[in-house]
């Protein structure tokens, strides 16, 4: 029993472990309001994010998707406020910037749809992927074979763990 144990946990490890780094919620804006979202982000890092903006439709009782709405991502460094990246979206598609210095990014997110009086909601879906600079991930699916994908994804997990103990150490000179 304690060696299945010891397997089990094993296998799990070494899932976790090559899982890119990805992570994905859904929140919900009601008007004009925005939600903002900090990251610790090494220098030269690519953000990408996937988004899909629904609004709540009163007579079907449910969040459908309006082409005539959109969001608007604003992504300023933290604390300066350096603008890097501002760009008004449909309502589903990606977005991309690169971080030009280490530090705290602020990504904020709000509806076009709505104005100032406004008080419709909208749920909004987001997954965001950080990669290196070099990264090729918007390569084809079909271009690379299932092994050459999970040694892509490991060396990219390596390089990530580099990165940021890159920037932890640059983090702790300040201190």
């Amino acid at each position: 029993m304690a060696i299945n144990v010891t397997r089990w946990s094993f296998a799990l490890l070494v899932l976790l472990s090559i899982l890119p780094s990805v992570f994905g919620l859904y929140f919900y804006l009601e008007g004009a309001e925005q939600k903002c979202f900090t990251e610790e982000l090494p220098s030269q890092t690519i953000v990408i994010g996937e988004y899909a903006a629904e609004e709540w439709n009163e007579d079907t009782k449910q969040f459908v998707k309006n082409k005539d709405s959109g969001i608007e991502v604003v992504v300023e460094e933290m604390p300066e406020g350096k603008r890097v990246f501002s760009q008004k979206l449909a309502a589903s598609g990606k977005f991309k910037f690169t971080s030009s210095e280490s530090g705290t990014h602020a990504i904020c997110i709000f509806s076009t749809a709505s104005g100032w009086f406004d008080n419709s909601k909208t749920r909004i879906t987001l997954d965001l992927a950080i990669r290196d600079i070099g990264d090729d991930g918007d390569a084809p699916e079909g271009t690379l074979s299932e092994l050459a994908m999970r040694v892509r994804d490991l060396n990219d997990r390596v390089d990530e763990i580099r990165r940021e103990q890159a920037y932890l150490r640059e983090h702790e000179k300040e201190f």
